[in-house]
């Protein structure tokens, strides 16, 4: 099961935004830099700290380095998760019908 170490990398909001990018597809650490707009310093940094929770993977092709999202730490706190859906699900059923009602109103 993933640690707290998960939740501590996930609170982080530019590793959050390195693991959209990375949802996408493969990238490359010049490429990462450019669309954070951080050093590449920085953004290894980044990398290195979801390598070591197992977030991102790399693959190495000649001298490059493609970093990609490894879902399966994701999978697991999703799990973790599902039985605390119930929590927010009411408040989102009351929020659509409070803005069903203002739009039925205008």
């Amino acid at each position: 099961m993933f640690g707290a170490m998960t939740f501590a990398v996930l609170a982080e909001p530019v590793r959050r935004r390195i693991l959209d990018l990375l949802r996408e597809r493969p990238r490359l650490v010049g490429e990462l830099t450019a669309e954070l707009g951080m050093s590449q310093p920085a953004t290894s940094k980044h990398l290195r700290v979801l390598r070591e929770a197992g977030l991102v993977r790399v693959r190495a092709e000649g001298s490059r380095r493609w970093y990609e999202l490894d879902p399966a730490p994701l999978a697991e706190v999703d799990a973790w998760l599902a039985p605390y859906r119930w929590m927010w699900a009411d408040r989102f059923d009351a929020l659509e019908r409070h803005l069903d009602a203002d739009e039925g109103e205008s």
